[in-house]
């Protein structure tokens, strides 16, 4: 028995071969669709790391030091300072005007990427022009 699909796709989701065109043939710049992948895996990782980097560094610091003083026993030793680092993580990725900002970095940088076709270890440090 053969089966049909429906090639219908809702407009959340981004369409086969939409991220071709633009001035290198890697997409639109100006689209700021995003991908299921980059939804749940991009954006959280750079919420990851400006969170370990910005917001919570006084515990990534406990954490370190505990680690670096307890060798094989740190699991056991550092559970309350990774307990407090895993509160802090959990604080920012849970606000919705931080995963907004990590959202608009993301989306800058890919449409720099796809206004020049070069990625982000490439490219010089200049800004990324709104």
């Amino acid at each position: 028995m053969a089966h049909f699909y429906d090639n219908h796709q809702s407009d959340s989701n981004i369409p086969l071969g939409a991220n071709k065109g633009g001035p290198h043939g890697l997409g639109d710049p100006e689209d700021r669709r995003l991908r299921k992948v980059e939804i749940e895996v991009l954006i959280p990782k750079i919420m990851r790391e400006r969170a370990k980097k910005e917001k919570c560094t006084a515990e990534v610091q406990a954490f370190e030091e505990c680690c670096k003083g307890s060798g094989l026993f740190m699991v056991s030793k550092c559970q309350e300072q990774n307990d407090a680092l895993k509160a802090c993580s959990m604080q920012w990725y849970r606000n919705d005007a931080f995963k907004k900002e990590c959202t608009d970095i993301y989306l800058a940088e890919r449409r720099e990427f796809r206004r020049t076709g070069l990625p982000k270890k490439f490219r010089t440090n200049d800004p990324v022009p709104q």
